[in-house]
């Protein structure tokens, strides 16, 4: 198969091509704007293989993709394309709206253009598979319930609410013109080529520099870790396996207050970086609390039954595995993310752009 990956060079994005690329025989074509969180060097692993192509056009830009579409014919797309941080869409919300709502309506109407176009047994096999975020579900707090895939929406920042209205569309989309289409929704994803705004390699790369680790509030906030290299597999299986007009959440078991993921992380970082900088005796004693994001979530956990007993997949990264992985990847790849930190990355392209 041919597989366009909107967003591609994105954390999450990378993870799906480096795992098409090197565990399938399927061509990728990347489709990614590279903005501050798209990195090419995240690709640089399979770049060179035949198989792989890269166009690096906005979703936002309709005569942009109807070329590609038409020049590369895509037999499936995996839309991964979108802003993501909740802090930055509290600061900013603006490019939320563009990118996750107005993109994927303009990503939808020139995949539909596309997929009318093609005959009938492609038409059949295509399929839009929409990747989404356990956070348009909105807050757990005070039970002990899990998402399930009928939890109704309720979004609580303009991030969550950009994703849960790119839901809203894709779903749209299957129902009124009938287009192929799947949703998932994630829990938080970690794992190597994290950019380092978010929290694990915040903490990681800010104890390595002997500065503070900040946690927001009192650290209670509750979240599900899921490795994202489980996750790449997950959604290849969704996309070749899953049922058209299905939603499949996709968890990895692992409920960890954010104190307890910092503290893991220096524990962690005593064991296998015991020479500290200058003057600090705990990695520990760089914990900070901060004061809280607004609006802020005090709990996610996701039911992933659905997909365990419908397509087999299950996470093979406990969180004790899977954050030891991480740790000792930014260990090893000091020069990825120096050059993430020093924004040298941006000039970066591996050669790829047209």
């Amino acid at each position: 198969m041919k597989i366009f990956v909107t967003g591609g060079a994105g954390f999450i994005g990378s993870a799906v091509v480096r795992y098409i690329i090197n565990e399938t025989s399927d061509e990728v074509v990347v489709v990614d704007c590279l903005t501050y969180a798209g990195n090419l060097e995240s690709l640089r692993p399979v770049a060179n293989n035949n198989r792989f192509f890269f166009e690096q056009v906005n979703i936002c830009d309709r005569q942009e993709l109807d070329r590609i579409f038409i020049e590369y014919k895509p037999d499936m797309v995996m839309h991964l394309a979108a802003e993501s941080h909740v802090d930055r869409s509290i600061d900013g919300p603006a490019e939320f709206i563009k990118t996750n709502v107005v993109g994927t309506y303009t990503l939808l109407e020139a995949a539909r253009q596309y997929w009318n176009m093609l005959e009938k047994q492609k038409k059949q096999l295509f399929r839009f598979h929409h990747i989404s975020t356990d956070e348009v579900y909105g807050d757990l707090f005070g039970t002990e319930e899990l998402f399930t895939e009928s939890t109704p929406y309720a979004p609580s920042s303009p991030y969550s609410a950009s994703k849960a209205s790119s839901d809203h569309l894709v779903r749209a989309w299957l129902r009124t013109y009938g287009m192929p289409t799947i949703v998932t929704n994630c829990s938080n994803n970690y794992g190597p080529y994290h950019f380092p705004e978010k929290l694990i390699p915040l903490i990681i790369l800010n104890a390595l520099e002997g500065k503070i680790l900040p946690v927001y509030g009192d650290g209670g906030q509750i979240r599900d870790w899921l490795y994202v290299e489980d996750h790449a597999r997950a959604l290849y299986k969704v996309l070749t396996e899953g049922q058209v007009g299905e939603n499949y959440n996709i968890g990895g078991h692992n409920e960890r207050k954010n104190i307890e993921v910092v503290k893991t992380i220096c524990h962690l970082l005593e064991e296998l970086v015991p020479n500290k900088p200058a003057g600090l005796v705990r990695y520990a004693d760089l914990i900070s609390f901060v004061a809280d994001r607004p609006g802020h979530d005090k709990r996610y956990a996701i039911d992933s039954s659905k997909i365990g007993k419908e397509l087999g997949w299950v996470p093979f990264e406990t969180f004790e595995s899977g954050i030891r992985k991480t740790v000792e990847w930014y260990l090893a790849n000091e020069d990825w993310w120096c050059r993430v930190k020093n924004g040298s990355y941006l000039g970066e392209r591996l050669g790829l752009s047209r």
